[in-house]
């Protein structure tokens, strides 16, 4: 009871701090195709850098997306012997400092699939990764179900995934779900469906541990395979979706 007391406190805590955030800039993807006053197509797979240094297997595309009933749905396919799928940023269009950022999807399933929805420093291209820093608001992997991971990367870490939390829900593939982050000058904070379940808040802030005094970009994908996704590919599990019903910002 006392347990239970303490989620439902936090969840209130949660609404309440939201309901006294003003809403600055929302994707509902309620077109017959993407924005892209607001959105970038990264394709390819990633080249010098392939497989976007995760060796991850899928190649991006425009193609492997879709608008429909006010979602958008990301299609891993396996064409032939190559693996499909679309990444989307809002880089150089869409870049926020401090607020609560949050999309409700619906995630795909089996070995090998990898989506997330996540940020990087604006200054990536002049200061590079990790040290641009990086805000991992929803990532998920197949070959472990059931589990969320929040996670942050900094030039401390030295990229490594050090400043994270792997937390456990239920049948969390059933159904759409609320993946937010919190982030002001002080610590960044990181719920589902309004449950805190991380926070990062270094006390002595420096350039290598805190990169997060600059505005970011919001990106949305699904990888297949990699160093995180797994090495290994059940091919039978294609294609997958990854809904996304909206995507918010408040500040």
């Amino acid at each position: 009871m006392k347990k239970l007391l303490v989620l439902l406190l936090i969840a209130n805590l949660s609404s309440a701090q939201k309901a006294n955030r003003k809403l600055v800039w929302e994707e509902n993807f309620n077109g017959k195709a993407l924005n892209e006053k607001s959105w970038n197509f990264e394709v390819g797979d990633g080249c010098p850098n392939c497989g976007f240094g995760n060796n991850e297997r899928q190649l991006y595309t425009k193609d492997n997306h879709r608008l429909a009933d006010g979602k958008l749905v990301i299609t891993a396919k396996k064409d032939g012997d190559k693996y499909t799928s679309t990444r989307i940023t809002t880089q150089g269009k869409k870049e926020f400092k401090y607020g609560r950022f949050e999309a409700r999807a619906k995630l795909p399933v089996g070995q090998g699939i990898w989506p997330a929805f996540w940020m990087l420093g604006q200054n990536i291209k002049t200061a590079g990764w990790p040290k641009c820093g990086e805000i991992d608001i929803l990532e998920y992997i197949g070959r472990e179900p059931d589990m969320v991971f929040t996670s942050l990367h900094t030039q401390d870490s030295h990229g490594n995934t050090i400043n994270t939390k792997k937390t456990k829900f239920e049948d969390i593939e059933e159904g759409f779900h609320v993946y937010a982050a919190e982030w002001d000058k002080d610590k960044i904070a990181f719920f589902v469906d309004d449950r805190l379940v991380y926070t990062f808040a270094p006390e002595n802030k420096t350039v290598d541990n805190w990169p997060f005094q600059q505005p970011f970009y919001i990106i949305i994908n699904m990888a297949v395979g990699g160093n995180f996704g797994g090495p290994e590919v059940d091919d039978k599990i294609f294609p997958q979706e990854f809904i996304i019903d909206y995507v918010r910002v408040y500040e």
